[in-house]
This record gives structure tokens, sequence and C-alpha cells, in this order.
């Protein structure tokens, strides 16, 4: 393993927003009581694996030393070559020659799509950006955008409507035709095809009708190379209110600008939804309310169309906040256990709100995924860094050991989703759990999360299991957990006096921190008539797995 050097003059952006909460209240002194109620026979449907979606600014990135280890990918027809940046990547897909005549290269976007493919992953392929030679305002293209500068600075030629609508659909054919011809038309039918990326802002120098026409091009040209393609969105900024309803009206109702005829295919439907953290009296604050507030929005509007209450749905981006390269002392949250306390609440709460509107939640896509050759926690939203992977990665391990059906739990520390809705957490913690049933495996999934980043006292937690499909026996427990001195490399990493180069050695017992850490031996736990309990102590922005098999 070699020693991995992240540049000095990144230094500052590696200590101002990464600084951890305060030292915790110890158990001994204030640990609260907390019942947890699981139901195994009180089934609330399927445990649909709603966290398996994930992207990233830069779609190079996948096919990177550390990206391979891990999508939804921006800048998939950007013109570049595609060497990263921050908030910038480009495939170099589409160019002209000196007549105007199309060219069209596939390198890029090849190794992007075959490194997703080794991986098994099914691709989320955003129909973006603009490429140059298409573009009504092709001057200037490439941004120069960092961390500090103003954010409008990124809207340059890539975000502009095509100059020819007929050019910019034969591109998006050429693109699933080959696609189709590389990878085989039962492999691209299991693809998402969605257009742009937040059409509502500033992504999109256009109007929402022109949006109309440019989604219409593009779904035609998608459905002309293959007619049973799975295409959606429109992947707005926040839940999209006026514009998504108009843009659901002219889907369904409006006249295609590329056919002619009424209606555009939607399989699917998509938004982002983000949190607002704020720094407040020298910590974070969370505002995990405005992200569940936007999702109960858009779940609204998409639920007062009937024909649409079936359709599948998926948050395009779902996140903490809105800027994943951005960074700042409200950001502070992402290295530590914050993130994957308020990850593993909000992403309970989203099924939640899918139950309450009666609407099909199929996917929702965190935009974390890792940045190369930055400072060892620079402090971007990420999964991993250099390699290293952080403690919000191992929620979604957990994730990954649920599945089956989900099943009712009821806690004395829930606030309840109105609650949440209205104020966030910001009084009492939050400490619940989602669980879930398969065969003889019971999976449950606890949290101790609040808004505020500050010192709080531990919860005691009985939880109690009852209708459980052995009666009498015994059942092993594992129980994973997330905390400051599980599956964390960021706190091992401070511990070790924060190397701004790990040596080899160090390097190795930060890669091993990273991992998904059991709290102890797997041990017995008795079933009688049909019912089971665990008492366990779960620190302030904690996250705990119990896994009980039999």
């Amino acid at each position: 393993m070699r020693t991995r050097r992240p540049s000095v003059c990144r230094l500052l952006a590696l200590l101002l927003p990464t600084a951890g909460p305060i030292a915790r209240v110890s158990a001994a002194d204030a640990a609260f009581p907390v019942t947890v109620k699981i139901d195994a026979a009180r089934p609330r449907g399927e445990l649909k694996p709603i966290w398996r979606f994930f992207g990233a600014d830069e779609p190079n990135y996948a096919t990177m030393k550390d990206g391979r280890k891990l999508f939804r990918a921006h800048n998939l027809l950007t013109t570049g070559d595609g060497t990263p940046a921050l908030k910038w990547g480009s495939t170099n897909a589409y160019t002209e020659d000196a007549r105007g005549n199309p060219v069209y290269d596939w390198t890029i976007l090849d190794r992007i799509f075959d490194t997703y493919r080794q991986r098994d992953l099914k691709p989320y392929a955003q129909i973006g950006f603009m490429p140059q030679a298409l573009s009504v305002k092709p001057e200037p293209y490439q941004h120069e955008w960092r961390p500090g500068l103003p954010y409008n600075r990124v809207y340059t030629g890539w975000a502009h409507p095509p100059k020819d609508y007929g050019k910019w659909a034969e591109l998006v054919y050429q693109w699933v035709k080959h696609s189709v011809e590389r990878y085989g038309r039962a492999e691209v039918e299991g693809w998402y095809w969605e257009v742009w990326n937040e059409p509502n802002i500033a992504y999109w120098q256009g109007t929402p009708e022109e949006f109309h026409k440019l989604h219409d091009y593009a779904v035609d040209a998608v459905r002309r190379a293959l007619p049973t393609a799975r295409v959606g969105g429109p992947d707005t900024a926040g839940g999209g209110g006026p514009f998504l309803r108009g843009f659901l009206e002219h889907c369904l109702r409006g006249i295609n600008h590329a056919t002619g005829k009424t209606g555009t295919p939607l399989d699917f439907l998509s938004f982002h939804a983000k949190g607002a953290p704020k720094f407040v009296d020298g910590h974070v604050q969370m505002g995990i309310a405005n992200q569940l507030r936007t999702i109960d929005g858009a779940f609204a509007i998409i639920a007062s169309f009937p024909e649409l209450k079936d359709k599948p749905i998926v948050i395009g981006e779902s996140d903490p906040e809105g800027c994943a390269a951005c960074q700042g002392p409200q950001l502070g949250y992402r290295n530590g256990t914050m993130y994957s306390s308020y990850t593993a609440a909000v992403f309970a709460r989203k099924h939640d709100l899918a139950e309450k509107h009666g609407v099909d939640l199929e996917g929702a896509l965190t935009w974390a995924f890792e940045f190369e050759d930055q400072p060892y926690f620079a402090g971007f939203r990420a999964l991993a860094s250099n390699g290293l992977d952080l403690p919000v990665l191992n929620v979604f391990r957990m994730f990954g050991k649920m599945g089956g059906r989900r099943l009712s739990v009821q806690s004395t520390a829930d606030p309840g989703l109105e609650a949440m809705l209205k104020d966030g957490v910001r009084t009492t913690p939050d400490v619940s759990a989602l669980a879930s049933l398969e065969a003889r495996r019971l999976s449950v999934l606890v949290w101790h999360y609040h808004d505020d980043d500050v010192p709080g006292p531990d919860a005691a937690v009985e939880l109690s299991v009852s209708g459980l499909p052995l009666g009498r026996g015994e059942a092993r427990v594992q129980h994973y957990r997330i905390d400051e001195s599980h599956s964390n490399s960021y706190a091992a990493w401070k511990s070790m006096g924060s190397p701004i180069a790990p040596d080899e050695r160090q390097y190795a017992q930060l890669e091993a921190a990273g991992k998904l850490a059991a709290m102890e031996a797997p041990a017995a736990v008795p079933i009688d008539g049909g019912r089971a309990s665990v008492a366990f102590t779960l620190p302030r922005q904690a996250v705990s797995l119990l896994v009980l098999e039999w």
C-alpha cells in the first residue's frame, strides 16, 4: 500500500470543516431509558432497498483507484478530455467536424459504463449536459469553480439549450443504440434514463417550455433506440413545486414536441430533497425537517395525479444539504457519526412518507461518492476519503443486511413523523428503529439522532420483539455498531494525531477501522412464546444493527 500525500495547499480545507463534537456526556452519568417494541407478526409490506442508489458530479471517478471500491452521474455528455475537477466532468462524446457534421466518440463513456457493469451496477443514466458544439451559448464552457467562489460560476455553456434539437435527439439516439450494441438489450432495459439535472434552477438556462422540448426529444430518441427503455424525470431541485406540476401535466396531457402527439412516456418520477444544516452557537445544527418537508410536498403533488400514484419514484438526490463539494463550518457533520445517525433516521422516515401518501418509493439516491487526491477527511460529502470508508458508508452496509418484510415499530423516544416535519429533532432525541423479517432472520436498525451536534446522554435501549415465528428456542444475535470507537476511520485518524500522509501501517489500520464492526461476539438470546429481548446502551449520534437468526 503506497503512502498517499495530499497537497499542502488544501490543508485549510482539511482543518476547518471537520471538527468533531465536544466529548460526550458519560453514559454512567445520565443514560435515559428507551423501550423499542417490534411486532414481527405485523408486517407493513416489503422493505424496499431504497438506499441502493448513489451518484456524483464527476462520472470519471467511477473508473479511478478509489472509485472502483464503491452509481447517477452528471456530465456524461459534457465536452472535454475527461480530466476531473470539483463540480466538473466530461466525456467528449459529441463534437463536430469543420462542416458541422456530428462526431461521436464513446471512448470515455464506455470506460465509465464498463466499470459500472464490472461492479454489477445499474446505471441511472443522466442525459446531459449540453456538448459545446450544440450549445446556443458555447463560450465560456468549462468553469473554474472551487470552494469559496460564488456557486453561480458553474453555470456556463453546458447549461444552455441546444441550437439544433434534431442533432440533440440524434446524439441521444446514437448513445442508447451504442449502449444496446455493447451491453445487450436485456441489460440496458434495466437502466434508468432521465434528462438533465435540476432544470427548475440555473442548471437549465432555458425556460420550462424549452425543457419540455429538450426532454421530449431526448425521451423519443431513447425509445426509438430501445422501445422498452425505462425513462423518467424531471429530477428537480427540491420538490419542484409548480415546475414539477407543470412537467407532469405536460407529460400526461401536453403535446409532445418531438412526436406531435399527446403525452410523453413516464416510467418513473424523480425529484431532489435536501436538508439545511447551520452552524449555531459553535456547533452544527442539522435541518432534517427541511428534507422531510420537501419529500412530503413532492409526494403530495405526485399523489394528486391519479394516473401517477403507482409510478415508481426515485428521489434523485437525497442528502443532508445541497453541495457535496462545498465546505464550511455548517458542514462539519460529514466525517463523523452525525452523518450516520442522520442517514439512518431520515431513510426510515422516507418509508413512512411514502406510506402516508400511498406512493411507490423505489429509491433515494445519495449524492456522496468520493473525491480523488484530496487531503484526508477534507470535509467533502463523501462515502470515503482517499479509499478509507467513512462512518456513513457503514450505515449503507447495515441497510444491505436488511430485507424481506418491513415490521411495525414503536419507540418511547420517537418524536413522530408530523412533529419531525414541523420542527425536526430540536428538543428530545430521536431514538427509534427500522425492522425487517425474512425467513429465519430479524434485522433491527436502531439510531440515536439529534439535530444538534452537542453532548448528550446515552440511551439505555430495551429492545422487545414479539410475534416471532419461533415459539420457543434460541436466537443468535449479532450486534453491529457505528460510534466513536466502532466502524469509524475518522475517529481512528484523529486518535493517531491526524497524520497528513498516513504511512503504510497507519493506512492499513485506518482501512480496517473504516469497516463495519461488531460490538462483540455473537450471543445467544432465548425465545419464549415468540418473544425475545435485548438491552444495550446507544450513545448520541450512534447507530446499531441487531441481527437475530434462529
